[in-house]
C-alpha cells in the first residue's frame, strides 16, 4: 500500500468546526455506525477549527524516506481520530514522528525548512489532476478505482479480477 497526500480543504479554504451541523450529522449517521461495524475506535476530533494537513503530509514524505511511512501515517491517524491531537501543529507532529521511531530533531528540521514542500505539492497535484481524486479513501487497484469505504470482499474481488488469484 502506498499512502498519498490529499487535502479535502486546502489552505486558504476554511476548515470545518467539529461542533458544526455537517460534521455532527456525518459522524452520527455514517462514521460512527461504520466504525462500530468494523470494530474501529474512532471519535470526531475536537480540534476547532480542524487543522490544515499540509505539514502532516510533508512529514509523511520524510517518514517514507526514512522507512517509516506506514508507522508515521498510522500514528498521525490515531493521534487525530482517537486522541483529537492538532496534526497541524509542528510540535505535535514531531512528537508523533518520534513515537513512530523517527529522529525528532531531524524531522522537525525538515518541517521547519519545508524540505518536503515541493514533493508534497507535486503529489497533491498528481492526486487531483492525474488520478482525479475528489474524496477519500480512494483505492486504485490495477486499472480500477474504488471511491469511498469498501467492504473487504469488494477489494478482494477487484484484486482477483485485476491480478488473478495470486493478486
Amino acid at each position: 500500500m502506498i499512502w498519498m497526500p490529499f487535502e479535502l480543504r486546502p489552505y486558504p479554504a476554511p476548515t470545518l468546526r467539529p461542533d458544526g451541523g455537517y460534521l455532527q450529522s456525518a459522524w452520527a449517521n455514517s462514521v460512527y455506525p461504520l466504525a462500530a461495524r468494523m470494530g474501529v475506535e474512532i471519535r470526531l476530533p475536537q480540534v476547532s477549527p480542524q487543522p490544515y494537513t499540509r505539514l502532516a503530509h510533508e512529514g509523511l514524505e520524510f517518514a517514507k524516506d526514512h522507512g517509516a511511512g506506514g508507522a508515521y501515517n498510522d500514528a498521525v491517524m490515531r493521534g487525530f481520530f482517537q486522541r483529537s491531537e492538532d496534526i497541524g501543529d509542528p510540535d505535535v507532529l514531531t512528537r508523533i514522528a518520534a513515537g513512530a521511531g523517527l529522529d525528532a530533531e531531524t524531522f522537525r528540521t525538515a518541517l521547519d525548512r519545508r524540505k518536503y514542500a515541493e514533493r508534497t505539492e507535486a503529489l497533491l497535484r498528481q492526486a487531483v489532476e492525474d488520478i482525479g481524486v475528489t474524496g477519500v479513501p480512494l483505492f486504485v487497484i490495477g486499472t480500477r478505482r474504488l471511491s469511498g469505504v469498501q467492504p473487504r470482499k469488494a477489494l478482494e474481488a477487484v484484486m482477483t479480477a485485476e491480478f488473478g488469484e495470486a493478486g
